[in-house]
């Protein structure tokens, strides 16, 4: 049905403005119900429909630029200082100022330019712009009670576990941590157990950032300070291999089996160098090798240790723990499996004088050792039951030590901000905080960690993050509280009148035990004139000498013995006759009785 209604309008009106006006409703249209349809409705089941469901594509043309892209290169230098110069070495900036300030044409430079620059460091000078206007503040001492709590946790991906062996702190930032992993018990390793190391990102504990697959388990890894891309690993069966994570996984390249270590890479050290490419690394065979990773064909120099200063190897001391301080480049440390310390000079000639000093007071193995970075004559061991705190200058004996625990203590450093402050690692799971300004004879804060054995330890260069590594491979992060990572104040003069005070007495005790020495070698001197005159005899004569003593002490105690014996045979024969001689005179003196009585 078609409905059309008409409007009309005059054409006069065409174009004028529109008024609209509100009226009543109207009906135009009803259509009412017819009941008679009703009766020819059919339902219909199922129905069938027809749909398009497709996603609507448009067509659209857009007019762009070309990005032209080319490669230029420029010349960038830092700071004006050479490649090889790192400024923050102090060392280093007053050796190349020296070798400058020698060369011939520097006045002439400096004498030319002087007149151009005096007026702008006349302006430079005229406000010091970098003024302290707060130099003289008190540091606000906090009496925050010492603690810690756990950021996160990192465990080990793999099915089996694996001990976290050694840690790295990545040394732009606390950002990342490499973590090495391997199974130190002898010939519990299974054949399934992962090779692999990670490099974990501290905020991401689901999944490391990067995995390291070396060729056999890594004991240690570390960080190249000059290059943050660049690692060194130490591997179990004795090789040598260094990663560039820009790379990938792989190795780029490993020390060959032949030139390398033959026992478990226990430590890998960067060198304070110009190229940042050399290193060092100690085993458990006794040997240091220095290497640079641009040619590991063969190790650039090596070293037995050897405590009788001959190179021998087979009298060598494994090493476990190494120490290097780049403020002292040609000295390094290293802590055996015989609980000595060892102190080497790099640059001597001959093995007898590279081994400068030896320190043994350890009853067990040195599992760390680390000079303290405000004291460097200054430096802490562990191994066995205690932590000891060692001055270059005594060699005898340490100058302060912690208690014997209950547990074995397995690793520890110094704090990297507080000359006073250690930390130590055992055998139950317990991570110790010593602070020796507060107390020496317990630890200010100790932590249970884990319920398992904690076998590492490393603290974050800024001094409030430290991580630890436990037996089944799980990483845990701590934050420390700001107590523990603050400078307090006179801290540093304390430290020294400490440590000067130790060293102090323990030269006064080792003097006086020098003396002691002296006055027992004097008066045994007297008993050992007869040895001293038969210096000079042979061997057989010497064994002809001795043997005529022997004989001699043995006739000697022979004759004593029968001289004894035959005392001992007088007495008994002498006691026979007395009681003989007792009983007659007891018969006489009956019979006499008997005599008078008869008598009477």
């Amino acid at each position: 049905m078609e409905i059309v209604y008409v409007y009309t309008k005059k054409r006069s009106e065409f174009g004028r403005q529109c008024n609209f006006s509100d009226r009543p409703a109207e009906l135009h249209v009803d259509i009412l119900p017819d009941e008679s349809l009703a009766a020819n409705f059919i339902e219909k089941n199922p129905v069938d429909r027809g749909i398009q469901c497709v996603q609507e594509m448009s067509e659209h043309d857009v007019n762009t630029e070309r990005f032209e892209t080319e490669t230029r290169g420029i010349n960038h230098i830092e700071g004006g200082w050479p490649k090889d110069i790192n400024p923050q070495e102090v060392e280093q900036v007053i050796r190349f100022r020296k070798k400058v300030e020698k060369d011939e044409g520097y006045i002439n430079t400096i004498q030319s330019l002087a007149t151009t620059m005096e007026h702008c460091i006349r302006q430079n000078n005229a406000i010091n712009i970098y003024e302290d206007y707060f130099s003289d503040l008190a540091i606000e001492e906090t009496e925050e009670t010492p603690s810690a709590k756990t950021i996160n946790v990192f465990r080990d991906p793999n099915e089996i576990k694996r001990t976290a062996t050694h840690l790295s702190w990545y040394p732009d930032g606390a950002r990342k941590l490499a973590v090495a992993y391997s199974n130190l018990e002898f010939q519990r390793s299974s054949p399934d157990t992962s090779l692999d190391s990670y490099i974990w990102d501290i905020e991401n504990p689901n999944k490391p950032e990067t995995t390291l697959k070396p060729v056999s388990p890594l004991v240690c890894l570390e960080y190249n300070p000059k290059d943050v891309h660049v690692l060194i690993g130490g591997c179990y069966n004795g090789q040598i291999a260094f990663w560039d994570t820009r790379k990938g996984s792989q190795a780029v390249e490993m020390s060959p089996v032949e030139h390398s270590h033959h026992d478990p890479v226990y430590k890998t050290i960067w060198l304070q160098s110009k190229t940042g490419t050399e290193c060092f690394s100690a085993s458990t065979d006794g040997q240091v090798l220095w290497w640079d990773i641009r040619k590991l064909g063969e190790p650039t120099e090596k070293l037995v240790m050897d405590p009788n200063k001959k190179g021998n190897i087979e009298n060598a001391q494994g090493v476990i723990a190494l120490e290097y301080e780049p403020t002292i480049p040609t000295k390094f440390m290293v802590g055996t499996e015989q609980g000595t310390i060892i102190s080497c000079n790099r640059k001597a000639k001959t093995p007898a004088e590279k081994i400068v000093a030896i320190y043994k007071e350890h009853i067990g193995p040195v599992y760390s050792l680390q000079r303290n970075p405000f004291f460097p004559k200054n430096f802490l061991t562990v191994g066995d039951w205690t932590a000891r705190i060692w001055s270059e200058d005594v060699r005898d004996s340490s100058i302060m030590w912690t208690k014997y625990h209950m547990s074995y203590m397995t690793d520890g450093c110094w704090s990297p901000v507080r000359p006073a402050v250690f930390f130590t690692t055992k055998m139950d799971g317990t991570l110790d905080v010593w602070d020796y300004l507060f107390k020496q004879n317990d630890p200010t804060l100790s932590l249970q960690v884990c319920d398992e054995a904690l076998h590492s330890l490393r603290v974050q260069d800024q001094g409030h993050l430290i991580a630890t590594g436990s037996h089944t491979g799980t990483t845990t992060l701590l934050e420390l509280s700001s107590s523990l990572c603050t400078m307090q104040r006179n801290e540093k003069a304390l430290v020294t009148a400490m440590f000067e005070r130790e060293t102090k007495r323990e030269k006064i005790l080792e003097s006086r035990q020098r003396e002691l020495r002296l006055k027992r070698a004097g008066t045994s001197a007297a008993g050992h004139e007869e040895e001293g005159e038969g210096e000079g005899m042979e061997d057989e004569d010497l064994v002809d000498s001795a043997e005529k003593d022997f004989f001699h002490m043995i006739n000697a105690d022979k004759k004593k013995q029968q001289a004894k014996n035959a005392k001992d045979n007088q007495a008994k024969i002498d006691n026979t006759i007395i009681e003989e001689n007792g009983d007659e005179d007891g018969e006489k003196k009956d019979t006499e009785n008997g005599e008078k009585e008869g008598k009477e």
